[in-house]
């Protein structure tokens, strides 16, 4: 999807480009316009976060680092804990900050004079599930001070706790304005994800709300019992089914594939299915495996060793398999199941194991539908899964939450929180330590020099205390 990538790119420094000759022009040119419509706004800030954020070098991390997917390649490496500032120098400097939140700031500013009521609404949650993304991977972060050329060159970076309190905001001010009546000018196949549906947007935006709260079970000054009333209340205005999935299509033809198709076809540096990941699936006869990953050159399952030595031909090995991986997969924002074992955790952290069993089992079924297993084999399955007890519950729901968020960057935020799933160091680690975030990008340390640069990858985000 390279040439895909370029053209988003471009139109996104375009766009870059003219919000900051905004401030700088004295006089305004009429045949210059500084304005860009939010019809061609919106679609490449949609791409750019699917492709180049979700299913960028932050899906491919999560996916090694969680052992869903293994790199073939000699070790130290992405795999094996090796990732310096230059690393994360263009999920920052190039493509969160200033082709996603930067645009959508502009975005917003032209559709709230317009009183285009959804592109507000679109704008705040894309905003808040990428500032999210942001915050997770490296704590404090510019938001207040952010974006704000010529004022501001060097933003204050904002703690984690306000920037949390402010995606709840956002979130409740898309809300608002996906509540108001119809624009005269309102998205539509200029919206990737949603087709311009405002009632599917609204319940993506109560979604991430109780995303947002349950992160925080464990955070200082906050109670799980309070964050899990928060989620659930969110949680019952979000998703209803997997028709209210939030995904990004993909053509499939030339230059616009699935990213994980990009990212994981031949030449792709070898990338497999982790061992981990595998035995899990096989220790459980999961009807998924099969619709998951490929068959081995054997006929079976097998993949990885995470951090081994490579092998010559790493196809002997499992795949990530075409539901996935084909150059037309659509690429998952947020899940049904996801919200049903939100609800799930915060069900059993108010009222115990037994009332959330029911939930349990429905996000399990979820997503045995999403990936179209037969009937009688996923009901098989959810019948073969250990009772919920307090001792076991949170263990289950995550391990269960782990394989329905395959590829999904949600995976390292709940391993961080909750200790799940349990993971052995790979062979051959760069350090002794799974890392808890990522370092500063060296850009931003160049440019904008901040306390807050001296954390390493063994230093815990304010949210991850246990």
């Amino acid at each position: 999807m390279r040439r895909l990538h370029i053209a988003t790119i471009f139109l996104s420094t375009v766009l870059l480009g003219s919000g900051c000759k905004k401030y700088l022009d004295v006089n305004d040119d009429p045949n210059n316009p500084m304005q860009v419509s939010e019809k061609l706004i919106l679609p490449p800030v949609e791409v750019t976060t699917s492709t180049q954020v979700v299913g960028g070098f932050n899906g491919t991390n999560a996916a090694y680092w969680m052992q869903q997917l293994s790199l073939n390649q000699p070790s130290p490496g992405e795999e094996t804990y090796r990732i310096f500032p230059v690393d994360v120098d263009n999920t920052w400097t190039f493509y969160i900050y200033p082709n996603i939140l930067n645009n959508l700031r502009l975005m917003m500013q032209q559709a709230k004079a317009a009183g285009h009521n959804e592109y507000m609404a679109i704008g705040k949650t894309l905003y808040a599930y990428n500032l999210a993304i942001a915050t997770d991977l490296w704590n404090n972060v510019p938001y207040s001070e952010a974006m704000k050329l010529p004022a501001i060159s060097r933003p204050k970076y904002d703690s984690q706790e306000s920037v949390y309190q402010q995606l709840q905001v956002m979130l409740d001010s898309a809300i608002y304005y996906a509540s108001q009546p119809k624009s005269a000018v309102a998205p539509g196949s200029d919206d990737y994800i949603y087709q311009g549906s405002m009632d599917k947007w609204k319940k993506l935006a109560y979604m991430l709300k109780a995303r947002y709260y349950l992160r925080l079970t464990k955070a200082p000054g906050r109670t799980a019992s309070l964050q899990a009333d928060s989620a659930l209340t969110a949680i019952a205005n979000a998703f209803a089914d997997n028709s209210d999935n939030a995904t990004m299509a993909y053509p499939g033809t030339a230059q616009a594939e699935s990213p994980w198709f990009k990212n994981t076809e031949p030449g792709a540096g070898g990338v497999v299915m982790s061992k981990t990941f595998i035995d899990f699936l096989q220790g459980n006869s999961d009807p998924r495996l099969p619709i998951i990953a490929t068959k081995d050159a054997d006929g079976g399952y097998s993949g990885r060793v995470p951090g081994a030595t490579p092998l010559p031909d790493p196809t002997v090995l499992s795949l990530v398999n075409s539901f996935y991986a084909n150059a037309a997969s659509p690429l998952f924002l947020a899940t049904y199941s996801e919200a049903l074992f939100i609800k799930a955790e915060a069900t059993f952290i108010k009222s115990g194991a037994t009332a959330a069993t029911p939930v349990f089992q429905a996000a399990i079924q979820a997503h045995m539908d999403m990936l179209k297993v037969a009937p009688a084999a996923a009901q098989a399955y959810i019948n073969s899964r250990p009772v919920l007890t307090a001792a076991n519950a949170l263990q289950q729901i995550i391990y269960e939450k782990y394989v329905a968020n395959f590829l999904s960057i949600e995976t390292y935020n709940d391993w961080r929180r909750t200790g799940f799933p349990q993971l052995q160091l790979p062979q051959n680690a760069f350090v002794n330590y799974i890392p808890r975030r990522w370092p500063y990008p060296s850009n931003e340390v160049l440019a904008n020099p901040q306390p807050d640069q001296s954390a390493t990858t063994a230093d815990r985000v304010w949210w991850d205390t246990k």
